[in-house]
């Protein structure tokens, strides 16, 4: 019985929850030779407890994310900030970072074009 009020409890909502806002950014075409671009993703905890974010991963390491540290309160806003570096990676991109927290996990991703610099 105590099993199945805990599955309530987590099926209501009533712990944090990460609802972002967009969950893919297409940067379009960028040049090489200007260096690092970056995107925050915006999201929200939709839950009634603090989101903690334990982690958010990339798939390489041209992909560099970086997180809240503390925890984010009910209806407040947080960033997922991912930086690319489009050094020696001519071409089309297309990048996942995975977010892990308190209650779940989602992925995020950047996506473009790079122009290679000129020699």
């Amino acid at each position: 019985m105590l099993c199945v009020a805990f599955a309530v409890v987590a099926k209501d909502g009533k712990s944090g929850e990460i609802t972002f806002k967009v969950k893919v950014h297409d940067f379009g075409y960028i040049q090489e030779s200007k260096g690092p671009v970056s995107y925050n993703f915006e999201f929200t905890n939709t839950g009634s407890t603090p989101l903690l974010v334990y982690s958010a991963r990339a798939q390489c390491g041209c992909t560099r994310p970086e997180y809240p540290k503390q925890p984010v309160r009910p209806g407040e806003k947080g960033y997922i900030k991912v930086t690319y570096v489009p050094k020696g990676r001519p071409g089309a991109f297309d990048k996942s970072v995975e977010v892990r927290t308190s209650n779940n996990t989602e992925v995020v991703r950047i996506k473009g074009n790079v122009i290679p610099a000129m020699k």
